[in-house]
């Protein structure tokens, strides 16, 4: 059985980086933990959560933070959600939004199909793609001593920024309330939150 590769804890992390959170951070949960653990500290409705769309936490960050470029926008995914969707790290250095932070973090493991080893497991390295494809900066934390550096890039350093936090292996499970597992009722409460009832229904219509 894979071991993981870090030992930060990432509830703690999620409470560290959330704490005290500005009304207008615009927060995308990646499938799996990092979705549970973003839900597991409350209910918001600028959460947008996915349950499922591997790869795409971070190209879906990026259409937020063009469309809302007063808005800070925070994407919190993890290592095998991230390599799935990794030509989105291209896409989002082409971009430049200055409002994007992302968040992978990094147990080394596919956890939610079994806990097979992913290639952060071996050589590769995300936070050096990301300085590759162009963000202005990357960087990986370790212990939790390197949280406030993190979150200052994350939620006030001009964007596109990356961390890679090597987290430890954690069992978690799905929020109690099943309701918070319906895709189209959390699609329309982020849009209305975000845009007004009004104009949500006209962008509907």
């Amino acid at each position: 059985m894979p071991v993981g590769n870090g030992k930060i804890d990432r509830t703690a992390l999620t409470q560290a980086l959330l704490r005290d959170r500005a009304d207008d951070l615009l927060v995308v949960g990646g499938l799996g933990s990092a979705t549970y653990d973003l839900m597991a500290e409350g209910p918001s409705p600028r959460n947008f959560c996915l349950w499922g769309a591997m790869g795409q936490a971070a190209v879906i960050g990026l259409g937020l933070a063009l469309a809302q470029p007063e808005k800070r926008v925070l994407v919190m995914t993890g290592d095998g959600e991230m390599l799935m969707g990794l030509g989105a790290l291209a896409t989002v250095a082409d971009q430049a939004p200055c409002n994007l932070g992302i968040l992978v973090m990094d147990n080394g493991l596919y956890a939610e199909t079994g806990r097979q080893p992913t290639a952060t497991a071996g050589l590769a390295d995300l936070a050096k793609v990301a300085e590759g494809a162009g963000f202005r900066a990357a960087m990986t934390i370790a212990s939790t001593d390197e949280f406030d550096a993190a979150r200052d890039m994350l939620l006030g350093r001009n964007g596109p920024v990356l961390v890679v936090a090597k987290v430890a292996v954690q069992d978690y499970g799905p929020p109690a309330d099943p309701a918070t597992r319906d895709g189209p009722q959390q699609a329309n409460r982020f849009r209305v939150d975000l845009l007004g009832e009004y104009d949500a229904m006209i962008r509907i219509d």
